[in-house]
């Protein structure tokens, strides 16, 4: 029949179509068998089944034409079938069927003679459901568009589908700040198709981590160590930067960052940053490139030895303490230590922190420098040959500069040199006195020495000995100003004192 725009459609529902040469074949004899059923039965029997299709019905049918706003639709026999062009039309406009294609309808009704087909499954276009099929049965991936964050995860249109993507599934570190993905288009993979299409989940991290094998693989044919490589900082974490080489990170460990000693990357660098590093690791199997901006600077070390000789006095701040000793950053890049048998002047110590601690800028000398292992060994006291070193003489009153204050004593260092220790019992102070507030390095004092051990190159010191010495003078001259003033009493003049004096001496005054 023809249709409203003038249009001829077959309507038929066998699965298969014979022409009408195929019912006489040649029965072997030459003559022509008789067929079993003739060619106007059979179409009748067509034109029957046609008008016997149920609603919902899934019938397979090519397309024969597309005018206006439907499809028209060849399924054999007598009656038209059609389904409305906005079907198959995306939000672009674009249309995924031509004339030639067979595709699977679903019957709806009967109107005016002409049946009316719907490719869409719970309001879903068959054609797109079967476009995610297929792509789930080739792996291919899928364009889908976040459209808003729902339990577990976030709800994807795929050419107007529904799809499900997990949250761990939206990027390779997983997305729960949904604002971040809303509104935007990515490619996904169809991880599962089921039910028909009532369960479909996609994921984007599988080709986020497809594509970065894809240059991990190309990086490992002409990345070595040593390389300098550019790129630019993507985020900042205690332990270290990590730095996009072109969609695949490397990490500058916190310790490679600068020379310069520091506890936070954001303090010599920021996100979106492009620094150039050195490859100083590659780990393949565990996808880890290590780099290192340091390692394109100056090497401090290399002057070390011409900077700090033996004998040497140096200045800097503690900065670590171990069982065995304190650190000392001179500068960047380059530490001292001060082993435990060099910091204890005058006393056995058990640990550092009972002379020292973190933070404290103190002076030393150096003992011994190795470029080749990077060490510099320091000590309180000054490296003297024994024969040179000048000891005091115990019971000699001396003076000196506070060097330190622990709770334990006070650090003195000599004008010889030698850093001397005046035990808490010696200082000379009343109880519950502040000492740190009463002697900031650098107040002189007086002092007697009351032990000296050449051996170890330790001196004692005593100023509660000073003050005694002193109230001592005073006393004996407050003896002699006494004295006088008895013999100005006694009514002899300059002369009557001296002879009384001497009668004293020989003891004939008593």
């Amino acid at each position: 029949m023809y249709d409203t725009w003038g249009m001829i459609v077959r309507v038929s529902i066998m699965s298969d179509e014979r022409s009408e040469n195929d019912f006489s074949k040649d029965d072997g004899t030459g003559k022509a068998a008789e067929p079993e059923e003739s060619f106007s039965a059979l179409l009748e029997k067509s034109s029957s089944l046609a008008g016997r299709l149920q609603p919902g019905q899934k019938v397979k049918a090519r397309v024969i034409s597309i005018s206006g706003d439907f499809v028209y639709l060849d399924l054999g026999g007598k009656s038209d079938g059609v389904v409305e062009l906005k079907e198959f039309t995306d939000d672009e406009g674009s249309l995924p069927v031509r004339a030639g294609d067979e595709i699977e309808a679903y019957f709806v009704s009967a109107q005016d003679g002409t049946k009316v087909l719907t490719t869409r499954v719970r309001g879903y276009s068959a054609i797109r459901l079967n476009g995610i099929r297929g792509a789930f049965e080739a792996g291919l991936p899928v364009n889908g568009e976040v459209k808003r964050e729902v339990k577990g995860g976030f709800e994807i249109s795929v050419s107007g589908v529904r799809c499900f993507c997990p949250f761990s599934q939206i990027d390779l570190r997983g997305g729960r700040e949904g604002g971040i993905y809303l509104g935007q288009a990515f490619p996904f993979k169809v991880l599962e198709y089921e039910e028909d299409g009532r369960n479909i989940v996609v994921s984007r991290r599988a080709l986020l981590e497809q594509d970065r094998q894809e240059r991990i693989n190309r990086l490992q044919e002409t990345l070595v160590v040593g390389m300098e490589v550019s790129g630019t900082v993507r985020s900042l974490q205690n332990f270290g930067a990590f730095m996009d080489l072109g969609g695949i990170d490397g990490l500058i460990p916190v310790s490679e960052i600068s020379w310069e000693r520091t506890g936070k990357p954001e303090d010599l660098l920021s996100i979106g940053q492009a620094v150039t590093a050195k490859i100083i690791a590659l780990d393949w199997e565990g996808k880890r490139i290590t780099l290192s901006l340091k390692a394109l600077q100056p090497d401090p070390w290399f002057a070390a030895a011409e900077k700090y000789p033996v004998d040497s006095r140096v200045s800097g701040m503690i900065v670590r303490l171990a069982p065995f000793g304190a650190f000392v950053n001179l500068e960047a890049g380059v530490d001292g230590l001060i082993h435990i048998s060099n910091l204890g002047a005058g006393r056995r110590i058990n640990h550092p922190k009972e002379v020292v601690e973190v933070g404290q800028f103190i002076e030393a000398y150096v003992l011994e420098v190795n470029q080749q292992n990077r060490r510099i060994s320091l000590s309180i006291q000054p490296k003297m040959k024994p024969e040179k070193i000048i000891f005091p003489e115990v019971g000699e009153l001396v003076g000196g500069v506070v060097e330190r204050v622990m709770p334990y004593g006070i650090f003195v260092k000599m004008p010889t040199g030698l850093t001397g220790l005046i035990p808490k019992t010696e200082i000379g102070t009343p109880g519950g006195t502040d000492h740190n507030r009463m002697f900031p390095p650098g107040t002189e004092v007086k002092v007697v020495v009351i032990d000296v051990d050449t051996d170890q190159g330790k001196v004692r010191l005593s100023r509660k000995s000073v003050l005694e010495r002193v109230e001592q003078e005073e006393f004996e001259q407050y003896k002699n100003s006494q004295k006088r003033r008895q013999v100005s009493s006694s009514g002899f003049g300059s002369l009557g004192e001296m002879l009384k004096a001497k009668m004293e001496e020989k003891g004939t005054i008593s």
